[in-house]
């Protein structure tokens, strides 16, 4: 049996929900859009292939959803680098909603440069936060979602 590629997005503060949906349109993928219901939106996509979940308000709801729903090569969007350490043991593959691809290779640091930051501010420091989204950003998210697709679907073909 061929197994289906599903796109899941963390979606309650995702900045690049439109180009994920022009790449499911482009290549007939499932997305699969998880918020929270307290970040509910009308967001219509006439997609067949689109479902959104939406789950409960509670700390970390939506990301438990995602862990326990990942599977092997599934594609996770998130910012999230505790989400991605939960998917990565599953063979999902995560992806930045700036286009990076998250792995063993380069999780450790992230977390660690996550938890130095929250102690710098817990301690009172000021921190720098993520720079605005840019169309250039949205493009080369767009661009590595669909090489991505493309590997995995050539891969599947064979």
């Amino acid at each position: 049996m061929k197994r289906i590629i599903s796109i899941i997005v963390d979606a309650d503060a995702c900045p690049v929900k439109d180009e994920v949906l022009a790449v499911s349109r482009e290549y007939g993928v499932d997305v699969r859009f998880v918020a929270s219901y307290a970040a509910y939106t009308h967001f219509p996509s006439e997609q067949e292939l689109v479902k959104w979940v939406f789950v409960d308000q509670d700390y970390q709801a939506a990301d438990m959803y995602i862990a326990n729903h990942a599977r092997s090569e599934d594609i996770i969007v998130t910012n999230d680098y505790g989400l991605a350490a939960l998917c990565l043991p599953r063979g999902a593959i995560v992806l930045t909603p700036r286009g990076k691809q998250l792995d063993a290779s380069n999780l450790d640091d992230l977390l660690t440069s996550r938890h130095l930051a929250a102690k710098a501010r817990r301690a009172g420091q000021r921190t720098r936060g993520p720079r605005p989204m840019t169309e250039d950003d949205r493009a080369f998210f767009q661009h590595k979602l669909t090489k991505l697709l493309l590997h995995l679907q050539e891969n599947h073909a064979t």
